[in-house]
């Protein structure tokens, strides 16, 4: 899982959604709108947009279409719960976007131009500094991983 806090455009975050959840069946009209949004309401996963109007466009299992108008907010959580994104208006069309991402996530943020691959590789840069500090750093299980010792010799 990684940690995700970084500023994005509306579009951007949209272009997110609609590879990791319908760019495969989603209507070609409806794709090229930019004030159309996926919304999943039922079952796990969902994804809700906050704005100050909304009319649903249509439905397709169990994506609903949405055209938005004025976003204020977008709510995303994958099918398997390893994803957990908000986009939150800073100003305009443009947001911060927060919360933790999969693997799969990662790479559609990246394709999705919501964060580049700077991005990512600051994030490990990070976690290897910590790492050559001997700060423990805790694997998904919550247990520790190894250690390498540094110059110094501390562990």
């Amino acid at each position: 899982m990684v940690k995700i806090e970084a500023e994005a455009g509306l579009d951007r975050f949209r272009e997110f959604l609609i590879l990791s959840t319908c760019r495969s069946f989603m209507p070609i009209e409806l794709k090229e709108d930019p004030s159309v949004f996926p919304e999943r309401e039922e079952g796990p996963g969902p994804i809700y947009v906050e704005a100050e109007d909304k009319v649903t466009v249509q439905k397709m299992g169990e994506i609903t279409f949405v055209k938005v108008n004025d976003a204020l907010g977008v709510i995303y959580e994958s099918k398997s719960g390893n994803t957990k994104l908000k986009w939150r208006q800073i100003r305009g069309r443009i947001g911060k976007v927060t919360g933790t991402a999969s693997g799969n996530s990662v790479t559609n943020l990246i394709t999705a131009g919501v964060i580049g691959k700077s991005y990512i590789e600051k994030i490990l840069k990070e976690e290897q500094k910590i790492s050559e500090n001997g700060i423990p750093n805790i694997d998904d299980s919550g247990t520790d991983k190894p250690q390498r010792a540094s110059a110094e010799g501390n562990v």
